[in-house]
């Protein structure tokens, strides 16, 4: 069964044809992408704010809730000490004797102490649900801004993701075709040196007797070497695979 190279043997020009070939549609499909600049991450990190923001307004929420069942607790537990504190006192018209007043007496004073401390509850309360309902306010109004930004960058990275849809997916395709040429070993160590140079370039020409990519000065021998095809070479100084001033016309015979 064929393999994905066809099982078939490419010589060293062959080989670094191909692989200036996929270098320059790799570098067109960098050009696209380029175009959407910043927009891709943009729209990521105001889209994680966004959702930031809506975990923010739900913990507020739920503090919100909270801070009601307090006051709502509390009130109920003002009522019931009232309650307790207005049989505690139709109690104390049957005593027998001042033993009893007085530890009647010393009940409805812990009833009130604890009215008193439940108010003081339901204040601090108050004031809580108050500071949350302003920051709810200004955390709804945050929301809505950053959702109208968001949706203006989706729309702006859309519109140019769909203009350049059509020929990235077609530079796409034929990026996988050129790949299926190159055998596994070159073509990892190809796509190990564009991912470590800042131009994403891993393929240059040799120009005015200087790398394409560094700039650096390549000796006259190495020159020589290059442009005889006869075995792949690098840039001593940036790793690059270099080719000669003429692959150009080659690719198109």
């Amino acid at each position: 069964m064929a393999t994905k190279k066809d099982e078939k043997e490419f010589t060293v020009e062959e080989k670094l044809k191909t692989l200036y070939e996929l270098q320059l549609v790799d570098s067109k499909i960098d050009a696209l992408r380029t175009l959407a600049g910043e927009l891709p991450q943009e729209v990521k990190d105001k889209s994680d704010e966004l959702e930031g923001l809506k975990t923010r307004l739900s913990n507020i929420e739920q503090n919100m809730k909270e801070c009601e069942t307090q006051i709502s607790d509390h009130r109920i537990r003002i009522e019931n000490c009232n309650a307790t504190i207005a049989r505690y006192k139709e109690q104390q018209n049957n005593v027998r004797n001042n033993r009893e007043y007085d530890n009647i007496s010393k009940e409805i004073e812990y009833q009130q102490l604890d009215i008193e401390l439940s108010q003081k509850k339901i204040k601090n309360a108050t004031a809580d649900l108050e500071a949350r309902q302003e920051e709810k306010a200004r955390t709804i109004t945050e929301i809505e801004e950053k959702t109208i930004d968001l949706e203006q960058k989706r729309s702006q990275l859309e519109t140019i993701l769909m203009e350049t849809k059509a020929e990235t997916e077609a530079l796409m395709i034929r990026s996988t075709d050129l790949e299926k040429k190159v055998d596994d070993r070159l073509l990892a160590a190809f796509k190990r040196i564009r991912k470590n140079a800042h131009n994403g370039l891993a393929v240059v020409k040799v120009e005015r007797d200087s790398c394409g990519g560094c700039h650096s000065k390549i000796p006259a021998q190495r020159q020589l070497d290059v442009r005889l095809h006869k075995k792949i070479l690098v840039c001593e100084f940036c790793g690059r695979i270099l080719v000669d001033s003429d692959i150009d016309d080659m690719i198109k015979k």
